[in-house]
């Protein structure tokens, strides 16, 4: 339990209309919408999804010590009539409120992170940064949707000096909602790549979903754009048109406000050389891969506009490590030797993919070890999805992968187009291929598994732990 209080519960009742029932605590100290990971004297929010109703669960919840929960008017009859309770004519809808009144009540400065590729590790590096120069608070893993953003503002506490919210969509019109609650003085587009795209006529509609981020800024407020994407002057323009305040660029184009000036790419980390806002930094990043130097210039730049020490920042980069399914790393005690196993199994896409691919390639192998990947669906690409998975062999030749397992079947345009010596083993989903990978993994040897979220590729990452138990991993980004 919290030392200090999150909200009192007159003014949770007051944000979202609600009617008091029962004896309620003065005092609530956390916001859950999980009955199983609540914590004492959290709120329980009985939210309904997309398989669960959550007021199924109020009893269990008030059981674990919840200190009241939050239902709607036409369930309140389901339960005990002292049973402290907020009720609502919408459990959602409330929680919407309470995030738009926790933003009213912060005196924080506060930053929105978009983007195709790299959102959840940009936001993770600026938790690391700000979070080392004063007190800072987050999203949770990747709760950018329409119960992840209001989730995340509730649960920040009045005296927070940064915050930082992570913002997603895959339809058009998704991220003005939420950015309109969050209110942010600095919005980050990581890049536009083709995601979503059987969403999507082309990139450019992309690009302008991508922009919607730019309606909820404050007035006056900083829109942090890519300067390497073939995007980057579509979405001045439309930032030009919503009337974005001051824009700061970054990249590896000599005109970045923000600009990488050289890296050093090595197995696990990064030394970069940059000139951030006219200051020259260099600074070693704690996770490896070109484009997680790239993201790095964007999160020092909104750093430095935040009004944090930007020496500091780049100091606290060093500690900064992947989320989880994110490129975290494991080693895979495998007889009287070690593997390795690269964990991006939370999602992918052509560029992440692509991404990854590169990371593989210059993973430090031992012995007679070899670089795999083990490569599920990438999905939501609409007609162009064949293709997409088939230009993947270029990425793995110029790598240096030297053998792939391939899942689904979106990826078998990728396992058609391999040289038979690349191919480890082709399975029509996760289960299948499970075995396969597993029998193959030998002392030395480096894999990376990595497949869209429905590709339920977290499946043989899990095999892979399970037959080759070892050090547990670091779930959560290290900061």
């Amino acid at each position: 339990m919290s030392k200090q209080p999150l909200w009192t519960s007159d003014a949770m009742a007051e944000a979202m209309a609600a009617t008091r029932s029962g004896t309620l605590p003065r005092d609530v100290y956390g916001i859950s919408i999980d009955s199983r990971t609540l914590a004492p004297g959290d709120a329980y929010f009985a939210i309904k999804g997309d398989v669960h109703d959550g007021h199924d669960f109020v009893a269990a919840a008030l059981n674990a010590g919840a200190a009241l929960a939050v239902v709607e008017k036409a369930q309140r009859a389901k339960f005990a009539p002292d049973a402290p309770l907020l009720v609502v004519d919408d459990v959602l809808e409330g929680l919407r409120q309470l995030g738009i009144a926790a933003r009213s009540r912060l005196p924080a400065k506060v930053i929105a992170v978009t983007g195709s590729v790299g959102k959840t590790s940009t936001k993770e590096g600026l938790r690391g940064v700000l979070g080392a120069q004063g007190a800072t608070h987050a999203s949770v893993a990747s709760f950018n949707n329409h119960w992840g953003v209001p989730l995340s503002l509730a649960r920040c506490p009045a005296d927070t000096r940064f915050a930082v919210f992570e913002i997603g969509m895959n339809h058009a019109g998704e991220i003005e909602p939420l950015v309109k609650m969050v209110r942010p003085h600095i919005a980050i587009i990581t890049t536009v790549e083709a995601v979503h795209l059987e969403f999507f006529s082309g990139i450019e509609g992309i690009a302008d979903a991508k922009s919607e981020i730019f309606t909820g800024l404050e007035p006056g407020g900083i829109a942090v754009l890519n300067r390497d994407t073939p995007m980057f002057d579509r979405l001045c323009s439309n930032a030009l048109r919503a009337s974005v305040g001051r824009i700061v660029t970054f990249g590896a184009d000599p005109a970045a406000d923000a600009r990488l000036l050289d890296v050093a790419l090595h197995a696990d980390c990064s030394a970069v050389h940059a000139s951030i806002l006219g200051h020259d930094v260099t600074y070693k990043l704690g996770m490896p891969g070109r484009h997680m130097a790239l993201n790095s210039l964007a999160v020092l730049a909104a750093a430095e506009l935040a009004g944090a020490d930007l020496a500091l920042a780049a100091l606290a980069l060093s500690q900064v490590a992947p989320a989880a399914g994110r490129g975290v790393r494991k080693p895979l005690p495998v007889g009287s030797g070690e593997a390795t196993l690269i964990d991006e199994s939370y999602n992918a896409n052509p560029a992440s993919m692509a991404a990854a691919l590169g990371v593989l390639g210059r993973a430090e192998v031992s012995g007679q070890g070899r670089r795999i990947a083990v490569l599920g669906d990438m999905l939501e690409l609409g007609p162009r999805g064949p293709e997409l998975h088939r230009g993947l062999e270029e990425a793995v030749r110029a790598n240096g992968i030297d053998l792939v397992f391939c899942c689904g079947p979106l990826m078998r345009n990728l396992w058609d187009a391999l040289s038979s010596g690349k191919r480890g083993g082709y399975a029509g989903d996760a289960a299948a291929l499970e075995s396969q990978v597993v029998a193959a993994i030998r002392a030395g040897d480096v894999v990376m598994v990595k497949g869209s979220l429905g590709s339920r590729m977290k499946t043989i990452v899990t095999a892979l732990e399970k037959r080759f138990p070892g050090t547990t991993a670091r779930d959560d980004a290290a900061v």
